[in-house]
């Protein structure tokens, strides 16, 4: 068992006052088997209203509204999560099954498509190296591998509307871009795949009462049978260390934090992300 804090800072600054934002948070982590949140706060700074609501995926979502004239918008959100182990299904539910098309219908928003993880000639060819494999299991953990065998973790090498193909020829990206390729290349190959984004502890088995400073991570989830969890950024197990906030078709469905605002500043967003064990 873990458990840890998780305080989640953002700042938007604006170089001009501006009259008015309208935002949307996803920073509150799931409760699911294996996850509970104990504990959930935002503070926002300033603060007209807000409403909470769960989105089509399953994400709680904050929507607000800052209606004063500001010249920063601040967000803190503060979560105490318990991470468990869960057993794995032990049998692959196999290709055929994959081919139902029952199963296709059901988990079709889960092979569709978009611009972010369209897989182009080059993913297309990365699916193509595990598709003969016994098993829609086994291929998939092996697309993971090779993906981060070939991609190299690079911050700042793409931005933040990249797709998984331009990452792909680059071979480089972050998590995200790891996360969109593996989408792409799971759903090429008829594996129902979705985005999965929260955070990741970085330092793995750190003493009770320590803090370390991290950042949001991205991975995904593939059905067979059941979903399962794979982070190619990583090539390591997903466990007690992942904390899952949101899922969706892509980033597009995910982010912490999206939303206008009315006036003629640019804006600057700094981001800090810190987490305590507890037990």
């Amino acid at each position: 068992m873990r458990r840890f804090r998780i305080v989640h800072s953002t700042s938007m600054a604006y170089d001009l006052p501006v009259r008015a934002s309208h935002n949307e948070l996803r920073m509150s982590p799931v409760n699911e088997p294996g996850q509970t949140t104990l504990d959930n706060r935002v503070r926002v700074k300033p603060l007209t209203w807000s409403l909470l609501y769960r989105d089509h995926w399953g994400t709680q979502v904050m929507a607000l509204e800052s209606l004063s004239q500001h010249s920063h918008l601040d967000i803190e959100a503060t979560s105490t999560v318990e991470r468990v182990p869960v057993d794995s299904p032990v049998d692959s539910a196999g290709w055929t099954t994959l081919q139902d098309p029952a199963v296709r219908d059901r988990t079709f928003e889960w092979l569709m498509l978009s611009r972010r993880t369209r897989p182009g000639e080059g993913v297309d060819s990365l699916a193509d190296s595990v598709r003969g494999l016994a098993t829609p299991r086994e291929a998939a953990y092996r697309l993971c591998e090779l993906l981060h065998d070939e991609m190299t973790y690079e911050p700042g090498s793409t931005a933040v509307h990249s797709s998984g193909e331009q990452a792909w020829a680059e071979r480089r990206g972050v998590c995200q871009d790891f996360a969109h390729i593996a989408v792409g290349a799971l759903r090429s190959l008829g594996i129902p795949a979705r985005y999965v984004s929260g955070y990741l502890v970085p330092k793995r088995d750190s003493e009770v009462g320590e803090t370390s400073v991290g950042e949001s991570h991205a991975w995904v989830e593939f059905w067979d049978g059941a979903w399962l969890a794979a982070d190619p950024t990583n090539a390591r197990p997903v466990g007690l260390e992942h904390v899952v906030v949101a899922r969706g078709r892509d980033y597009e469905d995910v982010p912490p934090l999206k939303g206008v605002y009315s006036g003629q500043g640019v804006a600057t967003l700094d981001v800090a992300v810190r987490f305590t064990r507890l037990a």
